[in-house]
């Protein structure tokens, strides 16, 4: 290494010191920001439906002092914090938990029972850490009104709703986000998962995750007597070999080593053991990292449906509905590299890894697809020794969505609370200039 690489390397080191945040900082904060992770757990709500989750933290992010905005595209909150000129940066936290019936034993469980859209009584639980995330973006928020002169621009906090259901994002942005409010410089995000253990960051520079398809086909068939087949049509027969056949897709129509999963997750039909009913329905994820392996995905599902709903003589064609979508979520693989060394220097250099793309979706996409550089992470939430036995015996932590899905908060919650104040503020350090030459010099995907 040259001489001059050597001081720009010291350089950068002392800057990501100097920018991360204090014990005493995170220590100021953290009682409150576990005191609202325990309410909010005891208290989920269903995507969409997020009233209560929404009302609290724009309360706690206005006590904070930002300027919040409530109901964007829904529920979505909106909290603004100005601080003199410089770039706009955008932190984004999901409101939304899930319908799944806690099994975790924690003393602060959640017992709730809510109705969905379809109007069925359903268990909720926050599944997916979004909990935890919403107390680390307070705690964050709280940090950085408190400390103004470690920082300049303006900082753009997000609780964005319905997430699990992948229109959120989307409806933030039709009502108006980026035009009522700033288009940020850099939009940033991060989640927790038992991938890591807890004190750990995972960054993935390019794509971070898959793209998702979520499609519904509803086969027909011609109603009658469990006793008379013959003469009726059975669509639960011709739903037993679609099943089959759409797991050839990946097997034998998609180029191996492509990643590619098709899942059928649900099937609903009949209502009696002797009755065969007139329809059945199918639902179906789809994941893909190439656009093109999901378009050819998707003709294929569209192809085998109609296909067998034609051998087992359907009375007319399935009704294929492709009903939920997002893109992957791709990470400025530049602005990934410059954000490594302000996470060494909070975390630990050998708290930060590299980490390799997952195969599960969210709708942060929507966000970069305006526009916006992304840095979405990951962070570690798995109990470290927890993590450790299961690694030697070859076996694998609850994963997010799990009934028994719960981070280790405590060490979890304070990494999540310093990582994105070490990273608001190195980004909060440059200029927008600065960060627009840094984000176009590496084309996109």
């Amino acid at each position: 290494m040259t001489p001059g690489k050597v001081l720009l390397v010291t350089l950068l080191a002392a800057t990501a010191c100097a920018q991360s945040p204090g014990s005493k900082e995170i220590d100021s904060v953290y009682s409150d920001a576990h005191t609202f992770y325990v309410e909010l757990h005891e208290h989920p709500e269903l995507s969409g439906h997020e009233v209560q989750t929404a009302a609290k933290l724009a309360d706690r992010l206005r006590a904070a002092g930002y300027d919040v905005t409530e109901h964007v595209g829904g529920t979505g909150v909106v909290a603004i914090l100005k601080n003199g000129t410089g770039p706009t940066i955008m932190l984004r936290t999901e409101l939304d938990a899930l319908p799944v019936e806690e099994k975790t034993g924690l003393p602060y469980a959640s017992k709730v029972h809510s109705k969905d859209d379809s109007g069925r009584d359903v268990p909720v639980m926050h599944a997916c850490g979004h909990d935890l995330h919403m107390a680390s973006l307070l705690a964050t928020a709280e940090i950085m009104a408190r400390s103004k002169n470690t920082w300049h621009g303006t900082l753009m906090l997000i609780g964005q709703p319905a997430e699990e259901t992948l229109g959120g994002a989307d409806g933030m942005i039709r009502d108006g986000l980026f035009k009522r409010f700033a288009k940020p410089d850099v939009a940033v995000a991060l989640h927790v998962g038992n991938e890591h253990p807890a004190g750990v960051v995972g960054i993935v520079p390019g794509i971070y995750d898959t793209n998702s398809d979520s499609v519904r086909i509803t086969i027909y068939g011609k109603g009658g007597h469990g006793s008379a087949p013959h003469r009726g049509v059975d669509p639960i027969v011709i739903a037993a070999r679609t099943i089959l056949t759409l797991q050839t897709i990946v097997s034998r129509e998609i180029k191996p080593g492509e990643m590619a999963v098709v899942t059928v997750g649900y099937i609903h039909a009949g209502t009696k053991n002797n009755i065969i009913p007139d329809q059945a329905e199918l639902g179906l994820t789809i994941r893909t990292f190439k656009q093109d392996v999901r378009k050819q995905i998707l003709a294929a599902i569209e192809r085998i449906s109609k296909a067998e709903a034609a051998a087992g003589n359907a009375p007319r064609e399935p009704l294929i509905e492709r009903y939920e979508w997002t893109d992957s979520v791709y990470n400025n693989p530049a602005l990934a590299d410059r954000l490594q060394a302000p996470l060494e220097a909070a975390l630990g250099k050998s708290n930060v890894v590299i980490a390799e793309p997952i195969t599960a979706s969210e709708d942060f996409s929507y966000f970069v697809n305006q526009g916006v550089p992304g840095f979405y992470f990951s962070l570690g939430g798995a109990d470290p020794m927890k993590y450790s036995e299961a690694k030697s015996a070859g076996t694998t932590l609850p994963s997010n969505h799990s009934p028994l899905f719960a981070p280790d908060v405590d060490p979890a919650l304070h990494t999540g609370i310093a990582a994105e104040v070490a990273v608001l503020r190195n980004l909060l350090n440059a200029s927008p200039e600065e960060l627009h030459k840094l984000t176009t010099e590496q084309s996109p995907r």
